[in-house]
Parts: structure tokens; sequence; C-alpha cells
């Protein structure tokens, strides 16, 4: 991928993270005292919101899926792990540059004794897979995070089967002054996020360009989206 010194730095910043998982699982749950109060302050995202933004990130994940699934990033896999109990019939990739966020996913994984997902670190811009052998990849918040943003879409696009699905979240901008406020001065100053950053036009546009079939909701400043090659 194209800027490496951005990859790297954005590397090491979620290597430092992965080693704080609990209180980070606490705060992209919303299931801690600190997570619910920064997705109220910093997400605008009451209780019945964050349903809604779990609810559109994995709506295009179909109920009996029997094929492969690629996750890019998993981060520690706290939220998305919790579906994949209920996809016994999948073969499940889960892929992240962090190797404290993989351990931390692993560790998820072992407890939940899920024996149908394996792990490896990568780049999503050079993954190590042949062309179209994913029924569906799923993107958790992760388009937001990559330097290269048409590397990883090239990549996924490359991955997905013809009819496969792509689906997920992001932040978008402009849906909300004080969330961009926070991910300006605050996500990408740190190397949590890596701009330019979608708007929900831009994000509609390059998807439609990539997809034959587009869906995009979005919930405050995140969006959701379903998309078939």
């Amino acid at each position: 991928m194209q800027n490496e010194s951005l990859t790297e730095r954005i590397r090491k910043t979620y290597e430092r993270l992965g080693k704080f998982s609990s209180l980070y699982d606490g705060m992209i749950t919303n299931s801690s005292f600190l997570g619910r109060l920064a997705m109220r302050f910093f997400w605008g995202l009451s209780d019945e919101d964050y349903q809604r933004f779990l609810n559109q990130a994995f709506a295009g994940i179909p109920k009996n899926l029997s094929g492969r699934l690629l996750e890019i990033p998993v981060g520690t896999g706290a939220i998305s792990l919790q579906v994949y109990k209920n996809l016994p019939d999948a073969e499940i990739f889960c892929v992240d540059y962090s190797e404290t966020m993989l351990n931390a996913a692993k560790k998820h994984s072992r407890e939940m004794n899920l024996t149908n997902v394996q792990f490896l670190r990568g780049d999503v811009g050079n993954l190590p897979f042949p062309d179209q052998n994913f029924d569906v990849i799923l993107s958790i918040n992760g388009l937001h995070v990559f330097p290269d943003k048409d590397a990883a879409h090239d990549e996924i696009r490359r991955l997905l089967k013809i009819g496969g699905i792509f689906c997920g979240s992001l932040y978008i901008s402009g849906q909300n002054r004080r969330t961009d406020f926070f991910v300006k001065n605050f996500c990408e100053r740190c190397g949590y996020f890596a701009p330019p950053f979608e708007t929900l036009q831009s994000l509609n546009e390059r998807l439609c360009n990539l997809y034959s079939e587009v869906q995009i909701s979005h919930v405050q400043s995140f969006a959701g989206f379903i998309c078939r090659k």
C-alpha cells in the first residue's frame, strides 16, 4: 500500500490499543460507563441509536450463510464474534494488521468455542487469497482507518465472488459537527483514523461505481452499506 509511514503509524497505534483490549471492548460495545458516555458525547449515539448502528452494520450477512466470509479488520472481535456464533456452517477468516488486536480476538474466539474462524495478520491492500474467494466480505469501522482507501476497495472487490456481498459500516463526515471535530482533532491526530473521509454522497458514488447493487443507510455519523458485486 501507499502512505507507508502513515500505515506504520496506524499499526503502532492499534498495537498499543490492543494491549488495553478490555477497555477498548467496553468502549466499542457500548457496555461500559465510559463507553456509553463516549457514544453519546462524541458520536451522538443513544442506546437505541447504537443498536440501530449494529443492525445496519451486519444487515448484509445472510442468516444461514454456509459459504466463506472475510472480515477486514477484525479488531478485537468484540462485536463480530458474537454474530459468528450463529453462523456455524460458514467458513470465516478474520484479518487485522495489528498483532495485539488479533491476539485479543483469538482469545475471545477461544472463550466462545468458535471452531470455524481462522485468524491471520494481513494488509488490506495485499491479502493472500485468490480472486473471487469469498461469498461475503465484512468491514466494521475499517474503511475510515485504511490509509490507502483506493487500494483497500480494489482488493476487497478482487476477493469478492460475482454475486457476493460486501457490507459493514464506517464513519462519514458532514452529519454531526461535534463528531467531525472529535475525529479531526483526536482520532486523526492520534493515528486511529486516516483521512480523507467519505461523506454520504461520496460513499454512495464510490460504491455505485464498484458494485451492481448498493444500499446505504446511516445513524448519525456511521453509514451502513450492503453491496452486491
